[in-house]
């Protein structure tokens, strides 16, 4: 995906954007993977299965998020797990882009693409994954529970339409 973005996707946005340096190219700069686990505080096994999840989806382990104050309508005091995050960065993040728009975005039933408003003003984007079960890599026997993730694909676009098109290039299926 990198070489792609390298060869085609860099030349194609030159001529449709009218940059006169290269370097002002959009790219892909970060992928930040988060997971919600509120039933960990009843359910202590609920962390180490997600951890399992999201290590074979990305390949790097996450970190534990902890509550930063107590809430006690949701019985939740300070200190008390309640997600798993990670930041992908260089040919890890080509790696899963990939496996995201040429495996498990297709796996999604009834799929018509994803949304094209879920940008951020600045040519981010931001994608719900309702079920982690989607990727090759998880195995369906293996996981407890059916589990969504949050997927920010960060770029250095200045605009929605230049990170849109972007990610257009590099294979995103939006829908129309």
């Amino acid at each position: 995906m990198r070489i792609k973005h390298r060869d085609q996707v860099s030349a194609q946005l030159i001529n449709e954007f009218n940059y006169d340096n290269p370097m002002r190219v959009p790219t892909l700069q970060k992928i930040a993977v988060n997971m919600g686990l509120g039933e960990a505080i009843d359910n202590g096994n609920a962390i180490e299965s997600a951890t399992n999840d999201l290590m074979a989806i990305t390949g790097q382990r996450p970190f534990v998020r902890r509550a930063k104050q107590a809430i006690s309508n949701f019985k939740l005091r300070e200190g008390n797990v309640i997600g798993l995050a990670l930041t992908l960065r260089g040919s890890q993040m080509w790696e899963f882009y990939d496996r995201l728009v040429t495996a498990a975005l297709p796996r999604v039933r009834d799929f018509r693409g994803v949304s094209p408003n879920a940008f951020d003003g600045h040519g981010n984007y931001s994608l719900g994954i309702t079920e982690q079960l989607i990727f090759p890599e998880v195995n369906f026997d293996t996981s407890d529970r059916v589990r969504g993730l949050q997927c920010n694909i960060v770029t250095t676009a200045r605009s929605d339409e230049e990170g849109k098109r972007l990610l257009e290039l590099l294979g995103m299926p939006f829908s129309r």
